[in-house]
Formats: C-alpha cells, sequence, structure tokens
C-alpha cells in the first residue's frame, strides 16, 4: 500500500511523512484515503503533510472528515482516534439498525485535552501568556477600530492615530475621575487614559477586567496614550447555520446526584419524556443529542459541612448510580457528558474526562461520549453540511465577573447568565482575569476561545436562559438539586428541571420544563 500511496501522492503533487503514511496504511479503505489526501490538497496550502500539520490544522481535517460519505466515515473510525480528531459517540451500531438514520447522530470531538502531571515553573506561566497574547493579538489585528497596530516600544515622540493591543495590569481612577489603564504587550508598557467627558469609551472601560487583552486607538506619546477608541476581540457569527435534517439536541446539567435534595422524581419524568412514555410530543422521536455540562454527581467536600446534604457518601457509587439512571434513557440518543467542579476532576481548568477510577460506570455506557471541560464538539455533519460547533463550559468563572464588573453587578448578571456568557465572548476567553478561576498553563491557553461556536452552553450557576450574542446561540442550563443551605446564604435563586431543546433545521427552541407541567416555545 505504501507505493501505491506515494505515486497518488506524488501526482497530487503532495508528500506524506513517514508517521502519516504509516497511519494511512493501517486503513482498511484505501480509496477512503485517496478521498482524504485529494481534498485536504484542495483544502490547506500545504504540500508536506505531517501529523504535526495535522494537528494544527484540526478545524480543516475534520471539515473534511466530516463531508465523507457515511460508509467511508466508518471505514476510518480508527484512523480518526489516532489522529485525535474525531470520536463517535455509539461505537457500535446494531445489525437491525438503518445505517441512514444514524448517518447524522454523530458527535466529532474536536479538541483534546493534554494529561499535564510535571511540576509547574514560572516558565510554565510565562508561555501561557505570551502564547495567549500572540494568538489574542492575531484576533484584534484586523479590527476595524484599530489601524496603525504597533508594539509599545515603537512608539516615540507625539503620535496621532496610533493602535497599540496589550495586558490590562492595571486599573485605577484618577482624582479628575479619568481612568487610567497600564497595558503591556511582549515589549514593554504604557499607559492609557480614557477621559470621563468621552461617555461612550468611558462606559467600555468601566467593564475592562484586569488581565483582558484589548486594542486602544488613541494618540499621545510613549509616556501616555490618550483613548479614542476601544477594541475588544468579540466572537462573531456572521449567519445561523440551518441543518438540512430534522434533529432535537437537548441541553442540561447540574444534577448533584447524591444530595439529599436530587429532584430524583423530576428526573424519571425526564426519562420518560425521552422514552416517549406518557407523551405525544412529535418531536420527541427527532431528539438524538443530550448535551450535560457538569455537576453530575454532589461531590464530595465541595462546601463547608456538605456531608450533612448528602444521601451517598461515596464518590463511585454517585456515578454508579446517576450512570443507571442515564441507563435507562432510549439508546439511540447520543449522551455528551463534560465535567464540573463536583464531578471530582482536578479544579484547574481546563479539566480532563472523569476519573475512570470513580467513574468507570459513566466510561462503559455505549453510547456516551465523556469529554473534558471545556470541550468543543461537532454535531449534526452530513453530506454538504458541516454541523454545528458546539462549546461547553461548566461556568466556574462566571461568579467572579458577576461579582466584579459594573454593568453585570448593575445588571444582576448573578440571575442572568445570558449577561456574562456575552461578556466572555466579548473578550473571548473564559476566564480572562487571572483570579477568576484556577487554572492549568498550558502552552496552548484552553479557556481561549479558539474557535468561534454556533452554540455555546454552560451550567453552574442554576440559571436557565437561552438567548443569541453576534449570531452565537447561548444556552444556560438549570440544576436538579432544590436550594442547600449554603446556595440560599450565598444568594442562589435557581431555576429547576428546565431543558432547552433546539432543533438543527427550523433552530426552533422549546423549554422542556419538568418542574410543572406547561412547556414553552420560542
Amino acid at each position: 500500500m505504501d507505493q501505491e500511496l506515494l505515486k497518488y501522492c506524488f501526482g497530487k503533487g503532495l508528500l506524506l511523512d513517514r508517521e502519516v503514511l504509516n497511519l494511512f496504511n493501517e486503513a482498511e479503505d484505501i480509496e477512503s484515503v485517496k478521498l482524504i489526501i485529494e481534498r485536504l490538497g484542495k483544502s490547506v496550502q500545504q504540500k508536506i503533510i505531517t501529523k504535526d500539520f495535522l494537528s494544527q490544522n484540526k478545524e480543516s481535517v475534520v471539515k473534511v472528515l466530516s463531508d465523507l460519505p457515511f460508509k467511508t466515515q466508518k471505514s476510518l473510525e480508527k484512523l480518526k482516534i489516532k489522529l485525535g480528531l474525531s470520536i463517535e459517540i455509539s461505537k457500535e451500531i446494531s445489525k437491525n439498525e438503518n445505517p441512514t438514520k444514524n448517518y447524522f447522530s454523530l458527535v466529532n470531538v474536536l479538541d483534546s485535552i493534554p494529561q499535564k502531571t510535571e511540576k509547574l515553573e514560572v516558565k510554565n506561566f510565562v508561555t501561557h501568556f505570551r502564547n495567549r497574547f500572540l494568538k489574542m493579538k492575531e484576533f484584534l489585528q484586523n479590527h476595524p477600530k484599530l489601524e496603525n497596530v504597533v508594539s509599545i516600544n515603537k512608539i516615540s515622540g507625539s503620535r496621532q492615530g496610533v493602535s497599540v493591543i496589550g495586558f490590562v495590569s492595571d486599573k485605577r481612577v484618577t482624582k479628575n475621575k479619568n481612568m487610567i489603564l497600564e497595558l503591556e504587550d511582549l515589549t514593554g508598557r504604557i499607559r492609557v487614559l480614557i477621559n470621563k467627558d468621552k461617555s461612550e469609551i468611558y462606559e467600555l472601560a468601566e467593564d475592562i477586567s484586569l488581565d483582558s487583552i484589548i486594542g486602544i486607538r488613541g494618540s499621545g506619546s510613549r509616556e501616555i496614550l490618550f483613548a479614542n477608541q476601544i477594541a475588544f476581540p468579540e466572537a462573531r457569527l456572521f449567519e445561523r447555520k440551518n441543518s438540512p435534517y430534522d434533529e432535537n439536541v437537548l441541553f442540561t446539567g447540574d444534577f448533584h446526584f447524591g444530595s439529599k435534595r436530587f429532584l430524583e422524581e423530576n428526573f424519571l419524568k425526564f426519562v420518560d419524556y425521552l422514552n416517549g412514555k406518557n407523551y405525544g410530543d412529535s418531536e420527541i422521536e427527532k431528539i438524538k443529542y443530550l448535551y450535560i455540562v457538569g455537576d453530575l454527581v454532589a461531590g464530595i467536600g465541595n462546601y463547608p459541612n456538605q456531608e450533612r446534604d448528602l444521601s451517598i457518601l461515596n464518590l463511585e457509587e454517585q456515578f454508579c448510580r446517576f450512570a443507571e439512571l442515564l441507563g435507562r434513557i432510549r439508546k439511540d440518543i447520543k449522551i455528551i457528558i463534560s465535567p464540573g467542579n463536583h464531578d471530582g476532576v482536578r479544579l484547574m481548568e481546563p479539566q480532563p474526562v472523569f476519573d475512570e477510577k470513580f467513574a468507570w460506570a459513566l466510561h462503559d455506557m455505549k453510547n456516551v461520549v465523556l469529554t473534558g471541560n471545556p470541550y468543543y464538539t461537532n454535531i449534526g455533519a452530513g453530506k454538504n453540511f458541516s454541523g454545528f460547533d458546539i462549546l461547553t463550559y461548566h461556568g466556574f468563572s462566571f461568579f467572579y465577573y458577576t461579582d466584579n464588573i459594573p454593568s453585570l453587578i448593575k445588571n444582576k448578571a448573578a440571575h442572568n447568565p445570558e449577561l456574562v456568557m456575552k461578556y466572555i465572548l466579548k473578550n473571548r476567553h473564559l476566564a480572562p482575569t487571572h483570579a477568576s478561576t484556577q487554572y492549568y498553563p498550558l502552552e496552548e491557553d484552553g479557556l481561549l476561545i479558539k474557535k468561534i461556536p454556533d452554540i455555546f452552553v454552560t451550567g453552574h450557576m442554576h440559571k436557565s436562559a437561552v438567548s443569541y450574542y453576534n449570531n452565537i446561540l447561548l444556552v444556560s442550563v438549570s440544576t436538579w438539586e432544590t436550594l442547600t443551605d449554603y446556595m440560599e446564604k450565598v444568594g442562589s435563586k435557581p431555576d429547576f428541571c428546565k431543558v432547552p431543546m433546539f432543533n438543527l433545521k427550523t433552530r426552533a427552541v422549546k423549554i422542556l420544563d419538568f418542574e410543572g407541567e406547561e412547556n414553552q416555545s420560542n
């Protein structure tokens, strides 16, 4: 097979390194491999194909793989897994099932979280922040508000119409009520003054968080720059997708199973709904995907005296018994599950997949895919349709912003999660401020919103919300645990048992309510 592939690549003007050639040789279908090579050659400007190149261009490679015919997808499953680009949720399709029916019920996993174990040093944080800055600078470089972008050390004399991009390392208000920002890039620092009389940009500046990366356009000298414009990285889609396939996806989370306050009866109503038991909703059979965004279980020791609130005091037993409940859901629904801060994984984000030592029962489920947190997945891809990219994040950093950003405080964002989600997308980072969450300083920042999602799903705040921001669908999930003394103490006003349902074809949203009897449509 080696010589045939090499000859084919030569004819296409491409070269494969030995590692990629060996991977392709392991595929069962050489014609499918040729099809991949041909489409890669057309979609990327690269003549030498290496594994590193494939990893660095995941978006293009995943699109090529996603657009392949169903039979080809199946024959390349091992290859996709070895490349770390996609995993089909259901690993086995029953002989009695119609393959066409399952064609569009695939979930492509677009991310991978490195399992780092080495001791952290200062250099890890330096590399982490340096690479974050360089990526954010790419996002901001061509922002319409910024012209003549220069490094800070290139500013000399008195300059007009100059733009800089940098970390916000300090922020204060002067006696005259003007605002001073200190901006830092890889070459130096500069002070930026925002005049209180420029109300429009002053209002924007009030909401700037420390450690965020922004662009400033203004005039001045190396000593101080007087701001005329402020630019944010801003996640934005130019259009909303519609799938040609009539499928539904549901979003939920924050079950806190193992708590005495877990609403099991309500959850079983939800399971009955998914199975079509005692419900006549025509949308049920269209449900193909169920996302669960963290805090499946109550966990152990997550807040003072938590044991008083627990009915199950063992983490493994919490996972096992919850997996039994999930196992009652019909098997043609693909369940995508990511962890939260209660789920026994490390608190540092990005968080890895559930520990198999405790959550083995979830790992054993055939229609379940387990991801890290945060994570990108793609659903509904088919012939001539790229599918929906979904970013899931449990949302641990969110309360920092609801408590510290003026406009979010004013608008009570702690009870309106879509507001903090919009703030996060505006800054294109899930936790721009160093103090907002614990994080692992990977070389490539795992909390950076590097790819703009079609759907952004979060939990943690226990509030149900569905909204749009720059054509991105925002979904915040409610909880399945009644109010604990601890949550009441911190002022939580949760929503219970609400499950948003989104139709990929029509984009219709319906809120399934298993607390009460009525459902709502948008």
